[in-house]
Formats: C-alpha cells, structure tokens, sequence
C-alpha cells in the first residue's frame, strides 16, 4: 500500500518546518499545499525538498485536499494521511494514525483528540461537542471528532466525486458521504489535544463554520436519514470498541 502525506498550509511559517522534520522520520513522500499563504510557508517548504502544490489565492482547506490528491493519484498512490501545518499534531500522534492505516486501508481513520480534551478552549470544545453529535447522525455511525485534521483518506473516499470542498465543510462531508454512499468505516485513533501559546490562532470560526457544518448536515439527514444512534461506541483501530465523549448530545 502506498501512502503519502500531505500538508494543507496557510500562513504557517511558525510551525512548517517542525512539523516537515517529524514526517521526513516516516520516510514517506511529503506533499505540501500551500493555499495562498502571505508569509514564508511556500520559502520554508521548498527548503525542505518536498514537493510543494502552490495556489495563487486562498481556495479553503478541501480544496488543498482535493489539489494534493490529484497530484498523488496521479503518481498511483492508495491514500493519504493529512495533518495541518500549525504544528499541533506531533509525530507521536501520526504514528498512531500511520498504524491505524497499515491494519485498516480500507477504513477512514480520524485521529480523534480524546486525550487530555480539557485543555481545549470551553467555546471550542462546546462547537466540537455540538459538530461530533450532529455529524455522527448524519453519517449513521458515532464520531468522536469530526474536526480534528489528522485523518487517513483511502483512494474511494478521495475519488467521491460531489463533496463539497467549502472551509472546514470538507472535512464532515468527506465523513457523511464516505459512510452513507460508500458504507466506509471510520474508525478513531485516540490523540492527545494539543492547544498551547506558541500555536497559531485556529482558522476555525467556531460562528461561520459551525452554521456551514449545520447548513450541510441538515442537508445530508434529508437525503439520507437517519440510520443509526449517535451514541453507539464507535469502532476502534484494533476492532473492538471505544466511546469517545463527542458522542453525548450537547448540553
């Protein structure tokens, strides 16, 4: 099975070259999307000889997603493990996920940040917590963390056409339409959460991007229902089951 990683990047010069050395210990090729970065993300990436997708403007996360993988199916890749730039996920935590893929490439394996998830700010986790039990019904089967960025894609899910690619939208439509057209199985691989000063501000807008989330996930239950409970455990990487907070409603 071939894998890659790869990089969405905007405006993450603070980080990029931490979180590039840590990959370059898999030996796995490294595709960085810089998505209209204004600082020296593309510099920083290019010094670190991996190859480096380029957009002219700011086209939003899926779309680096969807620009990355173009590129990697080309070359006859079977998937993908995507993290963000700002240097929140550390090897420890891809290493994890990278297992998680081997066992199960067939799978769609978030890396859910279950670990230590009081350190979230209290107006982040109340959002996560609303996204992960909306989502979870609109997908048919419980998530633990429907926004974390740490993810393995395979090739199926990649190849979905009709995902709409808007922000952060991406990431919980891959979720619902790889489950309820496909029938994939997600499965979590527990992390730690990691929100400490010397990160960048999330581009998450817990405001604007949890009303595109909902708009989506109204949507998606009026296509396709709702098919199973939301607080079921979810699967594991190991095949039995794990109970992730997310999948209690919002208080």
């Amino acid at each position: 099975m071939r894998i890659a990683f790869l990089v969405p990047c905007l405006n993450e010069e603070r980080a990029l070259a931490r979180v590039l050395a840590d990959l370059a210990s898999f030996g796995l090729p490294i595709v960085v999307v810089d998505d209209g970065s204004e600082d020296r993300t593309l510099d920083i990436a290019l010094a670190n000889h991996v190859r480096v997708i380029k957009h002219a403007h700011r086209q939003g996360k899926g779309r680096a997603v969807r620009s990355g993988w173009e590129a990697l199916k080309a070359a006859g890749f079977d998937g993908l493990i995507t993290l963000d730039g700002d240097g929140q996920h550390r090897a420890e935590d891809v290493a994890v996920v990278l297992e998680a893929a081997q066992r199960q490439p067939r799978s769609l394996v978030i890396g859910a940040r279950v670990k230590d998830r009081q350190t979230q700010p209290a107006m982040r986790r109340a959002a996560n917590r609303l996204a992960d039990w909306s989502v979870s019904l609109a997908a048919g089967q419980p998530l633990p963390d429907t926004q974390s960025g740490l993810r393995y894609y395979p090739a199926a899910v990649l190849n979905l056409d009709g995902v709409p690619a808007d922000h952060f939208v991406f990431e919980t439509a891959t979720l619902v339409e790889a489950s309820r057209r496909l029938g994939t199985q997600v499965t979590f691989a527990p992390i730690r959460a990691r929100y400490e000063p010397s990160l960048r501000a999330s581009h998450f807008r817990p405001v604007r991007d949890l009303l595109m989330i909902v708009g989506y996930v109204i949507g998606a239950m009026l296509r396709f229902g709702i098919r199973r409970r939301p607080d079921e455990p979810p699967r594991s990487p190991s095949g039995g089951t794990r109970r992730g907070h997310a999948m209690e409603p919002p208080r």
